[in-house]
């Protein structure tokens, strides 16, 4: 039996997003375009930051948010004067991996808030956001654990059956 490793992120799928193409997404970045569609969040017009610039998550999720009409701001953790790029954010997606690198102090008041993190601190998990304060501010912001996570099982469930209809 020859077994084959299927993952989403191979230089062809990567092309066909950034072209615009059909194609299977990576799955937290899928996972996050369906929990701001289910939400009836429109990207139209609006300004989303993204915090994190990897090829799995930042990258592809800044992609398909240009894709759906959105200014994107690409920030990492060495973006001088974040704050200023966070100031005009409607969505604000971190995926930077740094505990609680976000607070809500930087969040504009009634933004959109999806944390792709995890970290385990003492035995307690929390995300790239301190969740306490930036809820505070935000229209709605993702929990850690429970948020980003169960919508990227879902969007690997659901690229696996597309994958499978294909063979």
């Amino acid at each position: 039996m020859i077994q084959k490793r299927r993952r989403w992120f191979y230089p062809t799928n990567v092309g066909k997003l950034f072209l615009g193409e059909e194609t299977l997404v990576s799955c937290t970045p899928k996972g996050i375009m369906s929990m701001l569609e289910s939400t009836g969040t429109d990207l139209n017009g609006k300004n989303v930051t993204v915090i994190g610039r990897s090829n799995i998550v930042g990258k592809p999720v800044s992609i398909l948010c240009q894709q759906q009409n959105a200014t994107v701001t690409m920030c990492h953790s060495r973006t001088k004067d974040l704050n200023a790029k966070l100031a005009d954010a409607d969505v604000v997606i971190v995926a930077v991996g740094v505990a609680k690198f976000i607070n809500g102090d930087q969040i504009p008041s009634g933004a959109i808030v999806i944390d792709v993190g995890i970290h385990n601190i003492d035995g307690k998990l929390c995300g790239d956001v301190d969740f306490e304060t930036a809820s505070e501010k935000a229209s709605a912001i993702t929990p850690v654990p429970g948020g980003v996570g169960p919508m990227t099982v879902c969007a690997l469930i659901e690229n696996t059956i597309i994958a499978a209809e294909r063979i």
